[in-house]
């Protein structure tokens, strides 16, 4: 019996512990993570932190990553879930009509999504989080709420069939609830 594919959706300067720690817990909970992007190539992770003393975010290089697929070579009906990593890649990448249009079928057809830090760029261009309540860094915190969405300063934050979380420090709190909406519609 295959295993359900979940796409993971990066791109250059993705932040690399938002992105492997679902991409391990979904290999974990019997998922086959697709690492999606722009173009299938490896893409350059970074680390992202505060440092004390600091008031804006430290810059590393972090692992690298290789996309299994393209956005525009996605089928999403072949996918159970999606989730959006954090880093600055959503920036970028958020203009990707392809990317857009995968976002708001997901949304439509009502299955798991997560985003993480940045990540809320993506669904916020897409236009689908009007009204809806999201975590996400606070310096994302503008973008969520001028297309409409409601910032809340928690580490997990679900409403409807999206799972959020501020930042990876939140990864314990909301990728359990996400891979369980997974585990939910799997068996459905």
């Amino acid at each position: 019996m295959s295993q359900p594919k979940v796409l993971i959706v990066v791109g250059d300067a993705t932040e690399t512990v938002d992105t492997l720690y679902p991409y391990y817990r979904l290999i974990e909970g019997g998922y086959q993570p697709v690492v999606a992007a722009p173009e299938k190539r490896k893409y350059q992770m970074v680390l992202h932190e505060v440092k004390p003393g600091w008031t804006i975010t430290k810059e590393w290089e972090g692992y690298s990553i290789d996309a299994e697929i393209a956005f525009k070579d996605i089928r999403p009906e072949d996918y159970a879930g999606i989730f959006f990593s954090g880093g600055r890649a959503p920036e970028y990448i958020r203009e990707d009509e392809d990317l857009l249009n995968i976002t708001r079928w997901f949304w439509e057809k009502r299955l798991p999504m997560a985003s993480v830090c940045h990540g809320v760029e993506i669904p916020a261009r897409a236009g689908i989080v009007k009204g809806l309540r999201m975590a996400t860094v606070a310096k994302c915190r503008f973008d969520l709420e001028i297309c409409g969405g409601i910032y809340v300063n928690e580490p997990c934050v679900i409403d409807r069939n999206m799972v959020s979380g501020r930042t990876y420090h939140d990864s314990g709190h909301f990728v359990g609830p996400w891979i369980q909406m997974l585990d939910r519609c799997r068996k459905a």
